[in-house]
């Protein structure tokens, strides 16, 4: 069974009556589609409709939501969660219990994580659980970073810096981060313009190289024109924001795309529901 403990998360709650509509209102991820037992991505976003925080947020309890962050965003997301609060009931606090395990390959219902399951929603073609609770002893970090990476799951961070990637651009709108169905929250009208026309051209691709990849943040290039960054690698295999259009033109007219001095392949991950444009960029899109 393989699993890690994730020591670089930490939880935030928000309970009180209001809770949920708080929520709601506010975040990108339809509560009325977030099941108990599930874990579902989200973000906070900015007006302009990029991303300030992400998040993976499940039920704890009636009335009661817990928001799994980055443990070095986690304040600055609770101050402003808290700018949004006005009159509402609902408290927001830091978990005293912080440690995140996450299980792959496996429906683990294992004791020794001393909580319940939570199915990550974020993975369409594997088996993913995470447990709030003890963590236990071992577990190989980077054997999850690279099933992460396999299974095309960007995060901040790792992938991309907050305030500079909207919700397409890192597949939100994907994985069920995003509803469309749902009534306003912050930053709604541009992402909500994004998905009706079809706008999205920066996208998560999966990185592969015979050789292994330069470290994170390296720029994706073609003829020394940049196309795409690199965010986490895991040797030869990494992920990668990329403009899917210049990708696609790189593609057609058989021009080497590389990573720093490393030629590298880009792919969609297999579950996606997008592709490359049946057009190229062309030249007023440069």
């Amino acid at each position: 069974m393989p699993f890690a403990s994730l020591r670089d998360r930490a939880l935030v709650s928000v309970s009180g009556p209001d809770a949920e509509h708080f929520l709601q209102n506010i975040l990108t991820t339809d509560l009325d589609a977030l099941g108990r037992g599930e874990a579902k991505p989200g973000a906070l976003l900015t007006p302009q409709g990029k991303i300030l925080f992400d998040f993976l947020i499940s039920r704890a309890g009636e009335n009661i939501f817990r928001l799994e962050c980055r443990a070095e965003t986690t304040d600055d997301f609770m101050r402003r969660l808290t700018l949004y609060k006005v009159r509402a009931k609902v408290e927001i606090a830091k978990a005293d219990q912080s440690i995140v395990t996450v299980v792959w390959e496996s429906h683990s219902t294992a004791s020794q994580f001393e909580s319940a399951p939570f199915a990550d929603a974020r993975f369409v073609d594997a088996i993913v659980t995470r447990f709030y609770g003890g963590a236990a002893d071992g577990g190989d970090l980077a054997a999850w970073q690279a099933f992460r990476i396999a299974n095309g799951i960007a995060e901040s961070g790792s992938d991309y810096q907050l305030g500079d990637a909207f919700p397409h651009d890192v597949l939100l709108d994907e994985i069920g981060g995003v509803g469309f169905k749902k009534g306003c929250y912050v930053g709604q009208e541009v992402v909500s313009r994004m998905q009706h026309r079809g706008t999205a051209r920066r996208r998560v691709l999966i990185v592969s190289a015979e050789r292994p990849l330069p470290t994170s943040r390296a720029e994706l290039a073609v003829a020394g024109r940049p196309v795409g960054t690199l965010g986490s690698t895991a040797g030869t295999t990494g992920l990668a924001i990329a403009r899917i259009d210049r990708v696609k033109a790189a593609l057609d007219a058989g021009l080497p795309i590389l990573a720093g001095d490393v030629a590298v392949s880009l792919a969609i991950p297999s579950w996606a529901k997008f592709s490359f444009p049946q057009e190229a960029v062309g030249a007023e899109d440069a």
